[in-house]
């Protein structure tokens, strides 16, 4: 149960730490990667979205047995994220290093999946 706590709180402060800069680079973001953004909702519903899922993480790594059934749409945002930039580089859609921003949440997913099995052990 000790390894689910820290695995679970350790990803949300990750993902808090790298998505609450988001916040501030709307506009970095279209210079550095062309075509500038022109969508705004999408972006900051992302990250909206993305952080709400920290904070889930956090609740999760708070009694990970109580919340044992949580992590199961944890690791569909985990390797949903991994799938789907998966499927944009076999289309061509995005260039195979661009997939490298998909590794910490392969790396999370596959904890959160040991995480799960160990809670289940903890649980009975």
């Amino acid at each position: 149960m000790r390894f689910a706590r820290i695995v679970f709180w350790a990803a949300g402060l990750w993902g808090m730490l790298v998505l609450i800069p988001l916040y501030f680079m709307y506009d970095f973001v279209g210079r550095q990667d062309p075509p500038p953004l022109n969508h705004p909702q999408f972006y900051y519903g992302f990250a909206g979205a993305g952080l709400a899922w920290q904070f889930a993480f956090m609740v999760v790594g708070s009694d990970p047995v109580r919340f044992r059934p949580m992590m199961i749409p944890s690791l569909i945002e985990k390797f949903g994220f991994v799938l789907t930039l998966g499927v944009l580089v076999l289309t061509k859609q995005l260039e195979p290093q661009q997939f490298a921003i998909a590794v910490p949440d392969a790396l999370l997913g596959c904890l959160f999946a040991m995480a799960f099995v160990k809670t289940r052990q903890a649980n009975s």
